[in-house]
């Protein structure tokens, strides 16, 4: 594992922010470092599997806001890089289940796209942004607790530099959606809806058994 040089004495939040903000001027970042977490980071997130999803979510509701969605999608896992554990431990919440909350998200809306059933009654176009698209499929539970394991391994600047370049990367996948539908066609999209369907719910079926431990 590789250990964090010059991290801040204390495990409080804002300790770490001004510890950035004083040494962002002198940042040498660690190339390497910064690929590896981008890596973790795109496999967690996999905003390209996600793409049949976001598609099926799109049609029901009309119209996704790429900016939106990437804004929020940023502010979340951003937030939850610095006081995320706090959150949950001020709520008594513990990281388990908080991903188990997050993985029956997933698991209604893998059955949405195999069944071609409505089961979230929400449909406003503003809302589908945030729920269920920034959050649980961007930056979902998986990437919340990736992040607070990846803090325990790389420095926050590392940290932030590999967010920014997958919320890049989730930008320009939702501002291109209709070229990606236009190339599958119907007939495509409804094939690979299926197909991803299940794998999203054998992700959110793994990540329920794993948290509780079964």
């Amino acid at each position: 594992m590789i250990e964090r040089n010059n991290k801040p004495s204390t495990n409080y939040p804002t300790a770490d922010i001004y510890y950035f903000r004083g040494n962002f001027s002198e940042m040498n970042l660690n190339y390497h470092e910064v690929l590896t977490v981008s890596a973790i980071l795109f496999a967690v997130i996999d905003v390209i599997g996600s793409i049949p999803a976001i598609l099926s979510i799109r049609t029901r509701v009309g119209t996704i806001h790429p900016g939106k969605a990437t804004l929020v999608s940023l502010l979340i896992m951003v937030v939850f890089l610095f006081i995320g554990q706090n959150i949950l431990d001020f709520l008594g919440v513990d990281v388990s289940s908080f991903a188990i909350a997050g993985s029956l998200v997933l698991f209604f809306l893998a059955l949405e796209m195999i069944l071609g059933i409505k089961l979230y009654k929400d449909e406003l176009p503003a809302t589908a942004s945030v729920v269920p698209i920034a959050f649980p499929l961007i930056a979902g539970t998986g990437t919340m607790t990736t992040l607070l394991s990846l803090r325990s391994a790389y420095g926050v600047e590392t940290i932030l530099v590999g967010i920014f370049l997958n919320i890049i990367l989730v930008y320009l996948v939702l501002k291109n959606l209709r070229f990606v539908e236009k190339v599958l066609g119907p007939g495509g999209i409804n094939i690979v809806r299926k197909v991803f369907g299940i794998v999203l719910l054998a992700i959110a079926i793994k990540l329920f058994r794993s948290n509780l431990h079964i």
